[in-house]
């Protein structure tokens, strides 16, 4: 009886500790000044992807909420990104990306695009991080303003 009660235990430890990872993760990822945001890579299937982005100097950050990584998933690099498209999500998109106000697909040079779906106030930052380029560094790219 007590080998079952200690199988039993260690299997619920097994299934405890990664969702207490996750939940750690997450917190700290946010106190560390994050912000909520979906993003996927492929454009042929609804494989929308929940996270937290960040912005790191030059760089945004993208952590997937799901993950046990410790580093990024994405690093997109401001001098290489170009804001090709910006929509609204479609109506298919509505149970993937509820609180989205704006999808942009952002193609980073010699690199594939990504989509990144976010909120009103989140948007507004990231354009302001986007043509924030620093005086002297120009990335080439046609900017919006």
């Amino acid at each position: 009886m007590e080998l079952v009660a200690t199988v039993v235990g260690v299997l619920l430890l097994c299934l405890v500790l990664p969702l207490v990872w996750l939940a750690v993760r997450r917190v700290r990822l946010m106190r560390g000044g994050g912000v909520d945001l979906c993003l996927r890579r492929r454009f042929l299937v609804n494989d929308w992807h929940f996270g937290v982005g960040r912005f790191r100097g030059d760089e945004f950050v993208w952590f997937r909420l799901t993950s046990f990584r410790i580093g990024p998933t994405v690093v997109l690099d401001r001098a290489d990104l170009e804001i090709v498209e910006r929509r609204a999500p479609l109506r298919s998109e509505d149970f993937a990306i509820p609180s989205a106000v704006e999808v942009m697909r952002c193609r980073e040079r010699g690199g594939a695009d990504v989509e990144l779906a976010m909120s009103a106030d989140v948007l507004t930052g990231f354009l302001a991080w986007v043509e924030a380029t620093p005086p002297g560094r120009s990335s080439g790219w046609p900017r919006a303003s």
